[in-house]
């Protein structure tokens, strides 16, 4: 009883995820500024390009962000909405309209709560390296894409739920003058923060230009589309309606945020943890306090959170060593709500479809692509291949396909790494030793090398005995043991006797449970060292040859 609670003690808060705040609560306090600076145009972009609004938005960053940086499992990341969210997100308003993503969160929350508890943190680490770069590539297309309707001056309502339709449908439709200028904050937004950014990396580039453009927009009432209204505070915790027929419409996309949850929250904390020593990384952790954030961001009317890596990187970078700075973070998006809701209201539509722009574009990296596509024929492929379908169809089902197309290939180079030798027999050669075969087994023995094998040995004619030879072995499944038991029974039903060499411990048990060993016709066929199979092989033949039977 006290080992469980002691396991579950782990995935609590503690007094230790705040050792190093007397020394470092100066620097918590700026980083979290700095960041929720950062995270403001953000937050309200991603709430109104996920079909929510920039409402969602803001509260998701400041419920979720407090929530997460209590409970999640990294002393430095910082959580929100993102643009993966908003990926998986809209396609969902789109079909179940904006109710449906409070009662997602919520059941997304709880999933990952289960999962954390049940110590499913590490399993993203299988995810494998092409497949993550590919998504993240494709999300960078589709939150470019998602938001061609506002940088044309159009709502987006009433549009095919794939982002590359929807963009040729905005376009399309855009009204000439007004697109123009939709087009002109763009553009204008783009250029602040890529000039900014490469003057300075420190400057919160999308902050200022926001300002910037906003400024100008209004002293120039310039025809644009804005956020519009915005509460005063925070809005009062309440359970949306649920009913089983609801639920039921909702789980598949709730596991789907989860999952996505879980991948991006993950691998943001990983992320984090390998720029700075800030403490140690607890998986299944992150993956309850990302799900109690949901939840909390559900109740209060926001979206579904995860970790997100460019705003960590951001709070690392600026010098946050304890939780104390994403509490911060937040506690500074909760001060715009009291105290500068009507200003942020004034926010073009446009400016925060650059800001995103501008993200989208540096999530698709050129040296990144270079380097995945040069370093092997089936990694590039994985990786296009994930490209294609999070674009054309689906985030979370993209993964799946990749993670099956990695593995395909793995399997694939495994099986090729796998092989059959004959070998020559040692010693003095001796009459009858052409009816004798050695065979080595090497590398894996598995479903997709073993039928090979089998076709392999079955081609060679006159022979009397075989030696199997499988200390070479290193893996061995259930369906490669069950090929060398029919094998094994093919070759002595045509009358050849077989004879098995070095059968490891470790595999001993499933040669055993499978068959392999009960299928040699003596109990003495079975050896552990090649001089011993060889010799009997030969008294074999000799024996067969003046017609005695063994």
């Amino acid at each position: 009883m006290s080992k469980g609670m002691g396991k579950l003690g782990a995935l609590l808060p503690s007094t230790v995820d705040y050792r190093a705040l007397r020394t470092s609560w100066k620097s918590d306090v700026v980083a979290g500024i700095t960041v929720g600076i950062v995270a403001l145009p953000l937050a309200l972009a991603f709430g109104v390009s996920s079909g929510v609004g920039a409402e969602a938005g803001l509260i998701t960053a400041i419920v979720a962000g407090i929530v997460a940086a209590v409970f999640g499992g990294s002393n430095v990341q910082v959580s929100g909405p993102t643009g993966a969210m908003v990926v998986v997100l809209a396609p969902i308003v789109a079909t179940h309209g904006a109710g449906s993503v409070l009662v997602v969160g919520i059941l997304a929350g709880a999933i990952l709560v289960v999962a954390g508890v049940l110590r499913l943190g590490r399993t993203v680490s299988y995810i494998p390296w092409p497949v993550i770069e590919g998504f993240t590539v494709g999300i960078g297309v589709i939150i470019f894409l998602q938001q061609v309707p506002s940088a044309v001056g159009v709502s987006g309502e009433g549009h095919h739920t794939n982002s590359i339709i929807a963009a040729i449908q905005s376009i399309t439709e855009a009204d000439p003058r007004k697109a123009l200028y939709s087009v002109m904050v763009v553009i204008a937004v783009a250029v602040i923060m890529l000039v900014l950014s490469r003057l300075n990396g420190w400057i919160p580039a999308s902050f200022i230009a926001i300002v910037a453009v906003s400024v100008v927009a209004a002293l120039f009432r310039l025809p644009l589309e804005t956020i519009g209204e915005l509460p005063h505070s925070l809005p009062a915790p309440h359970l949306p309606e649920l009913s089983l027929t609801l639920v039921y419409a909702l789980i598949g996309p709730a596991f789907a945020v989860a999952a996505l949850a879980a991948i991006e929250s993950l691998l943001s904390a990983r992320v984090a943890g390998s720029m700075a020593d800030t403490g140690p990384f607890n998986a299944d952790r992150e993956l309850v306090g990302q799900g109690l954030a949901s939840l909390a961001s559900g109740v209060f009317g926001g979206m579904p959170a995860t970790g997100a890596i460019a705003r960590t990187a951001v709070n690392v970078r600026s010098g946050a060593k304890t939780r104390v700075a994403a509490i911060v973070h937040s506690l500074s998006l909760l001060a715009v709500v009291y105290l500068a809701a009507t200003v942020v209201s004034h926010i073009p539509l446009a400016a925060l479809a650059g800001v995103l722009m501008v993200t989208a574009g540096k999530m698709v990296s050129v040296a990144t692509i270079k380097e995945v596509t040069k370093t092997s024929r089936p990694d590039a492929a994985v990786f296009i291949l994930t490209i294609i379908v999070t674009v054309t169809f689906d985030l979370v089902i993209a993964v799946g396909i990749g993670i099956a197309a990695a593995a395909f290939f793995a399997l694939r180079a495994l099986s090729r790494a796998s092989g059959i030798h004959r070998q020559e027999l040692r010693g003095e050669p001796q009459p009858g030793d052409e009816k004798i075969a050695l065979f080595r087994l090497e590398g894996s023995l598995f479903f997709g090398a073993a039928e090979g094998i089998l076709e392999r040995i079955e081609r060679y004619e006159g022979i009397e005995v075989v030696i199997l030879r499988l200390s070479q072995l290193q893996l061995v499944d259930a369906t490669g043991a069950r090929t060398l038991t029919e094998l094994v029974n093919v070759l002595e039903r045509k009358g050849i006797t077989v004879l098995i060499k070095g059968i490891r411990k470790e595999h001993l048990r499933i040669f055993q449970r499978v068959g392999v060993v009960n299928s040699l016709r003596h109990v003495n066929h079975l050896f552990t060292e090649l001089p011993p199979a060889v010799e009997h092989a030969r008294s074999h033949v000799r024996r067969s040859t003046t017609g005695a039977m063994y």
